[in-house]
């Protein structure tokens, strides 16, 4: 029999979440008292959209049911960027923060560091020379350049001396980069003398600007401008010097001031500046470290653009934990180089490059002979088993198999984050075994300061985006035109919509649009379709704005059927096409060189060059064949499989107005790139076999 102690204790013990740490402890789980108000669902809870009378869809993260978070809950004086900065500085002073691989003599060496003293002191200089030249609060500060440590400094100068940064992608064109500084009133840009050569094109086209500052220039080579455009240009160096020698004190930001305007790239249009406040940002990254920690022991790469979100709020975090960050040489050809000199431990990426180490694993595993794909085989199998049961794997299989996988990213990697676009489940299933490490996929947006969910560290589940960040919560809206409702069994599905002090400001100077994404209510309409799994995990399953019908009438996501195409050993990029006058889908497929080669080589087929290869019809069907093959193994439908393919050479980049910033296909663009390939397959499929226009 239990004592009545014992059962007072169990009582107790029921009402609290468990204890992984010393702060979960003051954290309430829903209970019969509090169940009018709250529902448990695991890593979610559900609360009605409105008191009494509301419908139950409103789901939030367990770690904070009854209150979203605004601050960090050990340090909740930090409002802005510019404290979260000083915190960094004050309990981190001697530690290592920004490195950077220096040449010597021509070549690479390895990296050298600035510690966060020695940043916070360059801040303190650039915000004072800055100040110099008559920058007032306020100001609008643009970067124009790739990542490296004064891209940083800057920010942080900003956000001590209430400056707003306005990131500027450096691949951007000239007419975007010229819109943006005219849009965003820009007074000062900080750029490369690459970048710089791309200004002088239209200097007399930015009235706005006053001051440009060249990182990395000298100011002897740098040219100098009519006195009639009214600019000072300068290298950076020169302007520390100045600021050095007439310090200004701080002049903070307060919490609800705009701390960055993000100009989206978007898929069409124009850029829309996103403006997001220090609050915003303050929120989402607080809203994470209640699900994911960072230590100063901890080494961070980056190498995705700082001019968005995903990399900037991994930047907040990692200042915030007094993380060391190492900079990418600027060349993703030498990416894997600069890893295995750096050796981090948090490695965050998108689905397109880890796309790319399953293929480049995959592909090499197959190619080794018999004995080491057998090898490889058994030792998967084994590890999976017991990652999938939560046991301790044998260390045997990574000394025999995995430990030369693990070093191709240093061999020390602890974490590993993936947003921007879904990430597989294979894909993802796969990166666990071999890297042994946590992987953990995330769903954000620019309008929603990054995070809006993302998986739990114990989840096991792969095939979702985890459950909402716990400074925001989360419903699903009906979708009637695409037949997606809350009613839908077994899972409720529909648009996700977010609302919280994530949420953004609004879009600069566009009252329009800003009303056309937030209603009355606050709700920020995403445009992407979700559902609910058990446990109140969110999958993404389609997206609102890039749906076609075919003529059959069924609904086509094509961004779901290229991340299926992605896994095909053949595919470097895909690009999925379909309308209202045809029955079928049709590809463009952007090959992969080494392993299209070997192909032929194993066939005896002879080719001139790449291109003869890929017009070769024996080609085209070898990748129709692995793409139908990869198709059903993803269980695509009859009318989800593309019937035919074009193969090319020439990649999908930023440069040929193909892809967005962040590496998303711009489909009007490329319809109309590829307009005569389309026509051709249709017209191919027509001619060839009528009945395959009809959809199965």
């Amino acid at each position: 029999m239990e004592s009545s102690a014992e059962r007072r204790l169990k009582a107790i013990q029921s009402h609290l979440v468990p204890a992984t740490d010393d702060r979960s402890l003051s954290l309430i789980r829903s209970n019969p008292t509090a169940g009018e108000f709250v529902q448990g669902q695991g890593f979610s809870v559900v609360l009605p959209e409105k008191l009494q009378t509301g419908k139950w869809n409103v789901y939030r993260s367990a770690r904070s049911p009854l209150k979203l978070v605004t601050r960090f809950p050990d340090h909740p004086e930090i409002g802005t960027l510019h404290d979260n900065f000083e915190h960094a500085v004050q309990t981190f002073q001697d530690y290592k923060y920004l490195g950077s691989r220096i040449r010597v003599d021509g070549t690479v060496g390895e990296y050298k560091w600035m510690t966060y003293g020695e940043v916070g002191t360059a801040r303190t200089a650039i915000g004072s020379g800055l100040h110099y030249y008559g920058l007032q609060l306020g100001a609008r500060v643009g970067l124009y350049f790739i990542n490296r440590p004064e891209w940083m400094i800057v920010d942080h100068a900003c956000s001590a001396y209430a400056y707003t940064s306005v990131p500027l992608y450096d691949t951007l064109g000239p007419d975007a980069v010229k819109y943006i500084v005219n849009h965003a009133d820009v007074q000062a840009i900080f750029c490369v003398p690459t970048t710089l050569n791309t200004l002088l094109t239209f200097l007399s086209e930015i009235p706005s600007v006053r001051l440009i500052v060249v990182v990395g220039g000298i100011d002897e080579h740098l040219p100098s401008l009519p006195s009639t455009t009214g600019m000072k240009l300068l290298s950076y160096t020169r302007l520390l010097s100045q600021g050095r020698s007439s310090m200004q004190p701080f002049c903070p930001p307060r919490p609800e001031d705009i701390a960055t305007i993000c100009y989206t790239s978007g898929t069409t249009g124009t850029p829309k500046g996103v403006v997001l406040s220090h609050a915003n940002l303050i929120a989402s990254v607080a809203g994470m470290t209640l699900a994911i920690k960072f230590y100063p022991s901890d080494i961070y790469i980056s190498y995705l653009p700082l001019a968005h979100i995903y990399e900037r709020a991994n930047q907040i975090t990692s200042a915030y934990y007094g993380v060391a960050v190492g900079f990418y040489q600027g060349d993703n050809l030498k990416l894997m180089d600069d890893l295995v000199t750096l050796r981090p431990t948090i490695f965050s990426s998108v689905p397109r490059l880890y796309n790319r180490i399953y293929a480049g694993i995959t592909n090499a595993v197959q190619t080794s002979g018999i004995l080491k794909q057998r090898l490889f085989n058994a030792a998967y199998n084994s590890k999976k088993q017991a990652v999938m049961n939560g046991r301790k794997p044998s260390p045997m299989w990574d000394r025999l198999v995995f430990n030369k996988i693990k070093d191709k990213l240093g061999g020390r990697v602890r974490l590993m984050t993936s947003g921007a676009s879904p990430l597989s489940p294979d894909v993802m299933e796969f990166l666990r075994v071999c890297f042994g490490c946590q992987v953990m996929e995330g769903y954000g947006m620019t309008e929603t300061s990054c995070v809006i969910s993302s998986m739990d560290d114990s989840d096991n589940l792969t095939g979702h985006v985890g459950s909402p960040n716990p400074a925001c919560e989360v419903k699903l809206v009906d979708v009637p035109e695409m037949s997606y409702t809350s009613e839908d069994k077994p899972h409720p599905r529909g648009e996700i919509c977010v609302r919280g002090p994530i949420i953004f400001e609004g879009y600069y100077k566009d009252e329009v649009q800003t009303k056309e994404v937030i209603d009355d209510d606050g709700w920020l309409h995403t445009g992407d379709i979700g559902l609910w799994l058990p446990g109140g995990r969110l999958k993404i399953i389609d997206r609102k704005k890039n749906i076609f019908k075919l003529a059959q009438g069924e609904y086509i996501a094509p961004e779901k059927i290229e991340n299926v195409y992605a896994k095909c050993k053949f595919i470097a990029q895909c690009f999925v096409y379909g309308d209202s006058f045809n029955s079928s889908l049709v590809a463009v497929v952007c090959v992969e060189p080494d392993v299209l080669k070997e192909w032929a080589s194993s066939e005896g087929i002879k080719y001139e060059n790449l291109e003869q290869l890929c017009n070769d019809p024996r080609a085209r069907a070898a990748v129709l064949a692995e793409m139908d093959a990869v198709g059903r193994e993803a269980q695509l439908r009859g009318f989800e499989f593309a019937k035919a393919v074009t193969l090319i050479v020439e990649p999908f980049t930023i440069e040929n107005g193909l892809l967005t910033p962040t590496f998303k296909i711009k489909r009007p663009q490329a319809k109309a790139y590829f307009v005569k390939a389309i026509s051709d397959m249709y017209n191919e499929l027509s001619t060839s076999d009528p009945a395959s226009q009809k959809s199965l």
